[in-house]
């Protein structure tokens, strides 16, 4: 089988939801600017295949609306939903369908508008009430509509994580993606858009200005659950971005970034949802031949410091190795596309270190996780 390589890899600043510079920048416009920069530098004629992670976003194939606005007219689309771990999804099917040899290059990413998300509605009797898709049965122990306790707080009280872990953890975040926009990690990864607002190329949820302190005083979401100390501080924000990564069989000799080797996903009890990771991640390494030593850099999704640490302390994991440039705590969490984002820096990064093996892992929404194990080699 040939390998399936990384020939590309991108994404756009991450903008705050409602407030920030995407606005209104609807996902149909990110997905045209991701998809066009990926396949830029690319012969048209080879890539098979578009697939884009969507989240709550109305249905359709975003894909394919993307595949056309880039001029790729004979490339079909696809649209794929693992929750917030839709993009690592369409990576894995990117891979597998590259290593079996029935696609040649595969543009697999993700595109999230938190800002226009259009807003659904259900009829309950004679009345028309405001409706989400649930991810999972609703329970007392894991309630289908609020994830602070599913993927926060649960993964919180099983590995004994205290509110003083999460705000140093937060604050860590904070701190590490200022320290990586303010010496240009990200010039590399990043493609700017333009915007009714005006050029728009550097990510802007990161806080210069928070403390320990700061996030101390903030009142936690469930005050009348005893001990609930997750707080607006130590969790991700509402976001927009995309991302995307070319996927190509190695046998097209194509300058390569790095090669996915191996990925997983797995199932949980939903009540413990943000603890996805600690089943997924051995299994994709396990896969690859690796374990948890072998890695030089992990990316760790922060819907909540709280299920990042958990994860981390559970697998027992070398905290410095973990999300080194920020995640969702600090850039943000653009559901549908942080997984793609996440590998994008990924790559990055371990080819600023002189290349490595890395691991990008994500819970999801109802009980899931997902993994994808990369090797970057020395640039």
């Amino acid at each position: 089988m040939p390998d399936a390589v990384i020939v590309s890899a991108l994404r756009t600043p991450v903008g705050t939801a409602v407030k920030g510079t995407l606005r209104d920048t609807d996902a149909f416009a990110l997905a045209e600017r991701i998809v066009t920069a990926t396949t830029e530098d690319l012969d048209k004629n080879l890539i098979d295949d578009v697939i884009l992670g969507e989240g709550l976003y109305g249905g359709g194939v975003i894909a394919r609306h993307a595949a056309l606005t880039a001029g790729l007219t004979h490339v079909p689309g696809l649209a794929q939903n693992r929750h917030c771990a839709a993009s690592l999804s369409t990576v894995q099917s990117a891979a597998a369908s590259i290593r079996s040899g029935m696609d040649r290059i595969v543009i697999a990413g993700g595109v999230n508008s938190a800002s226009t998300s259009p807003r659904s509605l259900i009829r309950k009797g004679e009345e028309w009430v405001p409706w989400m898709s649930p991810s999972h049965p609703d329970s007392p122990e894991a309630p289908n509509r609020d994830m602070s306790i599913t993927v926060g707080w649960n993964a919180a009280v099983k590995a004994g994580i205290s509110r003083e872990e999460m705000d140093a953890w937060a604050l860590r975040s904070h701190q590490v993606a200022i320290r990586a926009i303010d010496e240009g990690r990200f010039k590399e990864e990043i493609v700017p858009i333009d915007t009714p607002h005006g050029l728009f190329d550097t990510d802007e949820h990161p806080r210069r200005e928070t403390s320990l302190e700061k996030l101390a005083s903030l009142k936690v979401l469930h005050p009348e659950i005893e001990g609930f100390s997750i707080t607006a501080g130590n969790a991700c924000g509402g976001n927009d971005a995309a991302a995307a990564l070319a996927i190509a069989s190695s046998d097209l000799g194509l300058p390569a970034l790095g090669t996915v080797l191996s990925w997983a996903s797995v199932g949980v009890d939903p009540a413990i949802t943000g603890l996805a990771p600690v089943e997924a991640i051995p299994k994709a390494l396990q896969r690859a031949g690796l374990s948890i030593g072998d890695v030089d850099l992990f990316e760790i999704n922060e819907a909540f410091a709280a299920q990042c640490v958990a994860c981390i302390k559970l697998l027992e994991i070398d905290p410095e190795k973990v999300n080194v440039n920020g995640s969702g705590c600090s850039l943000g969490h653009p559901v549908a596309a942080t997984g793609a984002r996440m590998l994008v820096t990924l790559t990055y990064e371990l080819r600023r270190r002189g290349g490595g093996i890395g691991v990008a892992s994500m819970c999801a929404g109802g009980g899931m996780g997902s993994a994808v194990v990369i090797e970057v080699p020395a640039p």
